[in-house]
Order: C-alpha cells, then sequence, then structure tokens
C-alpha cells in the first residue's frame, strides 16, 4: 500500500468520489479539469428504536453505494476514487464482516453512562499527552460504545471481531482489504497517527478488535468484480468531517469552512494549536493541520421542525425569504439530541424561548434557521481561539447551503463573507481531490483541491443587523446554561 508517486496520472483522467453520509450516499466522477460528469444520491433510513438511539442498516449503504457504481458504468474507465463517510458511527461485524447488530449512528447517546465513567479516569493532561488535545470521551466514542454492548448485548460482543466504521466496512466489501485510518478514529490515536495503547487499555478486548492503520492517501485496493467499475482503485480515504473541510477549501492555513448537513461542521486550517477546549484537533498530514468542531443538530433541526409543522424544506425557507424578521421573535435551541463542539454535553436539549401569542409558524421556522447558525457560531469562537486564525471570510458548502435565506442569516449571524462550493458538494470534491493525491497527480494538497473546487455564490452580512446577533448571541449562551439544568429535571419526570 501506498500513495503513488511521480505524476502517473494525466489530467484528463477519472476520479471516483463516494460521500456515505448521515442521511443519504451521495456519489460522483470527475475528470482532471475538475468537471463532474455524473452524479448520484440517494437517500436512507435511520431507525430510533428507543429515547437517545439511532441506528440503520449497513445494507442500506452497500446497495446503494452499488447502483452508484452501475449508473457511473457509462461513463468509462475510472483510474482512482476515494469513499469517506460518517464517523462515530460503529459496526460490529463478525471474522466474516458481517454485520452482527444494526450500526450505531454518531447521533446515539445510549452510551453516555460508560462515557461519563471512561472519561472520568482520564484528566485533562492525560488527553493531550496521549491525543494531541482535551479530546473528550463522549457517547459517540467507541470505547463507550464497546462498554455498552460488553454489559448489555454480551452476546453481540463476544463474537464481534472488529468495531469498524461505515467507510472502513464498505472499503473491506468493496475490496476485500481490511483497513482504516488515523483521522477517522478521533479519541483513538495520537500524534504520531497510531493507535494509542493507554486508551485501548480503558475497554478490555479493544485493542483487538480496530481494524489497521494506513495513511488516508494510500491506495488499499481496487473494486471487486460484481461492481460497477470493477479495477479501480481507491485511496483509503477519511472521514467526512475531515474530507468535507479539505474538499470545502481548508486546504491552506488560515482558510476557515463552515460546512452544513445533517450537522453544522465548522473547520480552521493552522498549524497553532493552543489547547482549546471542545475542539477536535487532527493529526497533521501532508503538511495540513485541520481544527474541527462539529455539532450535533444543524440541519437535523429543520428537518425536525418541518415533519413537526407540516412543510417542506422548500417550504419553510420561504417561508422566511417572504416575511420580513419581526420583533420579538423566539429564540430556538438547537440540541435536541444534546450538543457535541463545543460543549459535548449529551444532556442538553432544545428549546423555544420567548414565545407569546402573538408569534407565527413563520415566526419559529425563522428561529429554528438562527438557533442552528447561533450554535454555528459558539463553536466558531472556541475554533478562533484553538487556531488563533480569525478572518472575515469563510469558505462553505453542503446541502444547508442550498437555500439562499438560510445563507444569508448565517452570514449575519456570524458577521462574516460566506462564500459557496460550485459543485456544493463538500464530501465529493474532497473525496475525488484525495483520489487525484494519492493516484499521483498533484504535487501538494492544496494543488489537488484547487484542480476540482470552484466557488460561485457569495452572502455578505448586513451591518444593520450586526448589534441584534451580537445580543442575541449573548442570551443563547445564558439560555443554554439555564436549560442544561431545566432538561436534566424534565429527564427525570
Amino acid at each position: 500500500m501506498g500513495r503513488l508517486q511521480g505524476g502517473g496520472c494525466s489530467m484528463t483522467d477519472r476520479y471516483l468520489g463516494i460521500d456515505l453520509g448521515s442521511t443519504s450516499v451521495k456519489a460522483g466522477v470527475f475528470d482532471g479539469a475538475g468537471r463532474c460528469l455524473s452524479q448520484f444520491s440517494e437517500r436512507y433510513l435511520t431507525e430510533r428504536p428507543a429515547s437517545g438511539w439511532a441506528e440503520q442498516d449497513p445494507d442500506d449503504w452497500m446497495r446503494l453505494i452499488g447502483q452508484a457504481l452501475q449508473q457511473f458504468s457509462g461513463v468509462g474507465p475510472v483510474g482512482f476514487g476515494c469513499l469517506t463517510s460518517q464517523v462515530n458511527t460503529h459496526v460490529f461485524v463478525d471474522g466474516a464482516g458481517r454485520p452482527l447488530a444494526p450500526a450505531v449512528l454518531w447521533q446515539d447517546v445510549r452510551a453516555a453512562a460508560e462515557a461519563a465513567e471512561l472519561d472520568a479516569r482520564l484528566s485533562m493532561a492525560d488527553k493531550i499527552r496521549y491525543l494531541g488535545g482535551p479530546i473528550p470521551v463522549d457517547a459517540s466514542h467507541p470505547l463507550a460504545r464497546m462498554l455498552w454492548m460488553a454489559r448489555h448485548r454480551p452476546e453481540v460482543w463476544e463474537q464481534t471481531a472488529y468495531v469498524m466504521l461505515p467507510k472502513d466496512y464498505c472499503l473491506l466489501h468493496l475490496t476485500g482489504v481490511l483497513a482504516s485510518d488515523p483521522l477517522s478514529n478521533v479519541g483513538l490515536v495520537g500524534p504520531e497517527l497510531t493507535y494509542v495503547p493507554q486508551i485501548l487499555d480503558l475497554v478490555e478486548g479493544a485493542a483487538g478488535r480496530m481494524a489497521p492503520l494506513v495513511a488516508i492517501t494510500d491506495v488499499v485496493g481496487a473494486i471487486k468484480d460484481g461492481f460497477g467499475l470493477a479495477g479501480t482503485r481507491m485511496v483509503a480515504g477519511t472521514m467526512d468531517g475531515w474530507v468535507g473541510l479539505f474538499g470545502g477549501g481548508a486546504g491552506q492555513p488560515g482558510e476557515m469552512v463552515y460546512l452544513s448537513g445533517t450537522s453544522e461542521i465548522l473547520g480552521i486550517a493552522s498549524s497553532h494549536v493552543t489547547g482549546e477546549p471542545g475542539i477536535i484537533v487532527f493529526p497533521q498530514v501532508e503538511g495540513l493541520r485541520l481544527h474541527a468542531g462539529p455539532t450535533q443538530s444543524g440541519g437535523a433541526s429543520q428537518l425536525w421542525y418541518c415533519d413537526v409543522a407540516g412543510l417542506t424544506v422548500e417550504g419553510l425557507t420561504g417561508q422566511v425569504a417572504a416575511t420580513p424578521r419581526r420583533q420579538p421573535t423566539p429564540l430556538f435551541l438547537p440540541q435536541l439530541a444534546g450538543e457535541r463542539a463545543p460543549l459535548w454535553n449529551p444532556d442538553l436539549r432544545g428549546a423555544f424561548l420567548g414565545l407569546d401569542s402573538g408569534m407565527t409558524q413563520v415566526d419559529m421556522a425563522r428561529a429554528v434557521l438562527e438557533g442552528v447558525a447561533l450554535s454555528a457560531r459558539h463553536v466558531l469562537g472556541a475554533l478562533s481561539a484553538s487556531s488563533g486564525v480569525d478572518r472575515d471570510t469563510m469558505l462553505c458548502g453542503g446541502g444547508g447551503f442550498r437555500s439562499d435565506p438560510w445563507g444569508q442569516i448565517r452570514a449575519d449571524v456570524l458577521n462574516r463573507r460566506l462564500t459557496r462550493l460550485a459543485v456544493n458538494e463538500p464530501g465529493l470534491v474532497g473525496a475525488v481531490a484525495l483520489a487525484a493525491y494519492g493516484a499521483g497527480a498533484h504535487a501538494s494538497l492544496a494543488a489537488a483541491h484547487a484542480a476540482f473546487a470552484r466557488y460561485d455564490t457569495l452572502w455578505e452580512p448586513d451591518p444593520a443587523k450586526r448589534g441584534l446577533y451580537d445580543d442575541l448571541f449573548g442570551i443563547y449562551l445564558d439560555a443554554i446554561k439555564a436549560n442544561e439544568a431545566i432538561g436534566r429535571r424534565i429527564a427525570r419526570l
């Protein structure tokens, strides 16, 4: 295995990108000049069998990836590909790679008690020494999931040969190669890009159930016969957060990126590290170091409200665009299933505050969009403190940025200029750029990204709204603190 060297590929070669997200499989074939030749997108189900649980069927992932590859067979030969996926979603598989239980989604908080128990065994100094930063053990951490499975489903744990991430599970079934990568294994891998024994030893049997690690730009194998595009050589790739931030624009030091999907993910490229709590700082790869902050419920908050109100996403944003903001507008807290960055608190819950009888569905819809943007502003402050970078322009992309009204609200709340990818699929852009770099077509990650990324839409912040959103953000921070205690009391009823 390894990255190919020496420009063995021409700029007219075709590259495959697959992005296995939280709600859908997206895939595309690009040529070396950055043109998208064919694109695929199809949603799959998430089951929620109990409060705080979220599960998916790994067979759904492979079924849709197979459909995408079959569609792309008409494009012609594709030399190299890369697959990225959601992470902190875990599949417990047997020795033949068969799932022993539904995949436990990153949103699932069933292992909160196990997480708190494990986190208490690591001091802040331990985390910085072992992991390079104060990364918490939360309910989505692989060790918390393993400990939960060992305690509550011991028959599954005993048969488990590997605990796999979705990307690695799908690559195993596509290529027959068992491998993972360092960046996807957040909280298990240290700055040397190897598993940390002192961390794995927190759960008996964890070390023996981990897939071997390879570099994110290594070519690991080729797509097997039986799939479309058989013979396409696959680069290992990494988690969707990193690939999306890279694809969105964080290929150069100092760039700030905002991705919007099921969750909001913000990132900054910087070699400077302060140890700011609540932020994930990835190990440096090929000269690139990313600071990242994922929230828990971005687009998920919008979808939740649409379901409750009987609206489509287009209907919600259309109503907001057609109606001027009124005073007062309620405040929405989007912590519907706890919060990740920068708070990492699975017990937080959402709320509407300041409601009165004169408010309408449109006011509440606007509050949802603003609340998600406020959560992004919260993360951005911690990211800037972590990286030492603060700029007035951010690059952006993802499904949440298809909406002009929501893009403008975000620009106003963050007081930043936002520039959106033309092919508005950061995961696909990042994946094909990694494939091209792994194939040896470019000398650096930044050069590979530049070959595929174009930007088209710009949202400028409205200076007249700066004071409003500065004040609202202060209230938002106070409200989260108050709501934490209230949520705990309600949960006990």
